[in-house]
Order: C-alpha cells, then sequence, then structure tokens
C-alpha cells in the first residue's frame, strides 16, 4: 500500500506576523503627518516645561489654563501618535480614526490659540513666559498646518459621498426596467 497522502492540502497561506511595531505609513497616518505629530508632542511638551518653571504669577489664571492645554496636548498628542504608529490602534475598538484624529487636531488648534492669546495678554512678561507664549504659538501653527495637511490629503472626514455619481459630472440615470416588473409580466 502507497504512503497514506493527505486528502485535503492547505488552500491559504498562514498569515506571517511582523515583529515590526513601528508602522508608518499606514492608512492613518502618513510619514509627513507622523513627524508633524512628533514636532507637536515636542513643541507642547517645551511650552509645558517653560510654564511649569514660572515661580510668580500677578494673574494665575491664564497661566493655569495655558499649563492645563498644554499639558493635554503633550499627552493626549503622544497617546494619538502611539496608537496610529503602532498595531495598537486595531485593538482599541474605534473605527473612524480618521475622523477622531481630525476633531482632535482642530479642537487642539483652537485651544492652543486661546490659551497663548490668553497667556500672552495676561503674564508678568518675564523671558520665561514669554518663551513659553512663543512654544504655544509655534504649537498651534503645528496644529493647524497639521489639520490642513489632513484636508488636502483625505478630504474633509465628515464630507458625505455619493457613491453613484457619474464620472463626468452628470446625475445618475434612473434604471429604465425594473426586474420586478418583468417577472411579474412574465407570470
Amino acid at each position: 500500500m502507497a504512503a497514506a497522502e493527505p486528502v485535503y492540502s492547505p488552500t491559504t497561506v498562514s498569515e506571517t506576523k511582523s515583529k515590526k511595531w513601528l508602522i508608518v505609513p499606514t492608512d492613518n497616518l502618513d510619514k509627513f503627518r507622523c513627524l508633524i505629530k512628533v514636532v507637536e508632542v515636542l513643541l507642547s511638551f517645551v511650552a509645558f516645561i517653560l510654564e511649569e518653571i514660572v515661580t510668580n504669577c500677578m494673574s494665575c489664571s491664564p497661566l493655569y489654563f495655558f499649563e492645563f492645554i498644554s499639558c493635554t496636548a503633550f499627552l493626549f498628542t503622544a497617546l494619538l501618535l502611539i496608537l496610529l504608529a503602532t498595531t495598537l490602534h486595531k485593538r482599541v475598538g474605534i473605527n473612524c480614526w480618521p475622523s477622531l484624529d481630525f476633531v482632535y487636531t482642530a479642537l487642539m488648534a483652537a485651544f492652543f490659540l486661546i490659551a497663548s492669546i490668553v497667556f500672552a495678554s495676561d503674564n508678568g512678561g518675564t523671558d520665561l513666559e514669554n518663551s513659553a507664549v512663543a512654544f504655544g504659538f509655534l504649537a498651534t501653527v503645528t496644529f493647524l498646518v497639521d489639520a490642513g495637511w489632513f484636508v488636502k490629503t483625505k478630504g474633509f472626514p465628515f464630507k458625505k459621498t455619493n457613491q453613484q455619481a457619474a464620472s463626468n459630472g452628470e446625475a445618475p440615470v434612473a434604471e429604465a426596467e425594473k426586474l420586478n416588473r418583468e417577472q411579474n409580466e412574465a407570470d
């Protein structure tokens, strides 16, 4: 008797798991936006550290607001960067990463702009405070560039798309015949 050969051979190839933990570019993060996000993290961190070194404040509310925004921007942008640049974003259970990324980036740009303006208008005028404000404005510009680049490359994430639109710009034409009508007439 001949050696028994398997009746069924495998029809799929097993997926080899990649050992890479950093996967840039991805669908959610290209190389340029990854670089922008790294710059956002660094600028917001420097703004936060400079603000933390301030020892005296005439009116502390603008300082505290700037502290909150710069710290939040640093921590959440670092988290978003880690999630989008690795495979962790697949395990979180969120399917709308582009929308989340765009909304977060636009909100951070707006909040950083407001915090920087408020802190610039009401501080003690020390070099340390002015440096923190400068880094706040630089971070604002970086967040705005990130949001603008997102819209330029991927489009506005909440824009409704019409899947049935004709490619030449004309309105789609309705079908002339209905399948059910043909079936009913044949009976």
